[in-house]
């Protein structure tokens, strides 16, 4: 069976990865003082944090053009038996909703739309397992079947320097984000429930990944099966360097590396954010 495997920009896989796993990326949009931009396309990450620095204007995002998401699922319509296209959670975005509209337009090629129920490289994880399934022909159904799973095994917290973005963006209450400038916490995030939530609330940068690291430690001690560790950050690679070193010296059997919050993601978390994201490793 060949499956053609789909997501969006936000899941922040190289485009040299992209080309290899045969993965196609439909970029969202990110809004700078009026101009659009197609993330990772005509926008880096870098470029983007050094527009950011030079405006005022709080920057926006939004969904794939749904004329060229249309026309990407009608081409691989054509040349694949099904297509399975996983994308960043729906409580913070319309693409999957979007996506999911197109599941009727194509009868003899199936779409299959995952809710990856978060972003960034924990999506990228469900992709690639996608992709991997996908080369050695395994059925759509169960490959679906097995992202789920690997979906249910993913942990993800980050943290901001402040709330003020979030609340901006409409990701997160303006109660919380008056709260958080107020106390000068370093606020501990994770997906629940599809949104992005506080999970804890620390004063200090240092005691907020310390407590990170040690949720990551429980995990390493309690699950029965090998985890891949992914710290991600915003324009702190840095920092990001810094904490795979210290996860690698702990736990040196555990492959660490690093990804990065591009352009729509770090319009709502802000640069500096940093986050750690760990998963079963698969391929092992």
């Amino acid at each position: 069976m060949k499956t053609a495997i789909v997501t969006d920009s936000t899941a922040y896989i190289p485009k040299s990865l992209l080309d290899e796993q045969d993965i196609f990326m439909l970029p969202l949009l990110v809004t700078i003082d009026g101009k659009s931009y197609r993330e990772d396309i005509d926008l880096s990450a870098t470029e983007f944090y050094e527009k950011v620095q030079n405006t005022t204007t709080f920057p926006s995002s939004s969904q794939p053009a749904i004329g060229e998401t249309y026309e990407l699922f009608k081409r691989l319509a054509s040349e694949y038996d099904a297509i399975i296209s996983i994308h960043l959670s729906s409580g913070i975005s319309g693409t999957y909703q979007s996506v999911s509209t197109l599941r009727d337009e194509f009868p003899l090629c199936p779409l299959y739309t995952v809710d990856s129920e978060i972003s960034c490289y924990p999506q990228a994880r469900l992709v690639l397992e996608a992709a991997r399934l996908a080369k050695k022909g395994m059925d759509a159904e169960e490959i679906v079947a097995r992202v789920k799973r690997l979906k249910a095994r993913t942990k993800a917290y980050f943290m901001v320097d402040d709330l003020i973005n979030l609340q901006k963006g409409g990701r997160l209450s303006g109660g919380a984000a008056l709260v958080g400038s107020m106390l000068k916490i370093k606020p501990i995030l994770h997906f629940n429930d599809k949104k992005i939530t506080v999970f804890e609330k620390i004063r200090t940068k240092k005691k907020a990944l310390q407590l990170i690291l040690d949720l990551l430690a429980s995990d390493v001690e309690s699950v029965e099966y090998p985890l891949i560790v992914t710290v991600i950050h915003a324009n702190r690679l840095e920092s990001a360097e810094a904490l795979v070193r210290e996860v690698k010296a702990k736990y040196p059997d555990i492959h660490c590396e690093i990804s990065y919050f591009g352009p729509v993601i770090g319009t709502h978390l802000g640069e500096g954010a940093l986050g750690i994201t760990w998963t079963e490793d698969t391929t092992r």
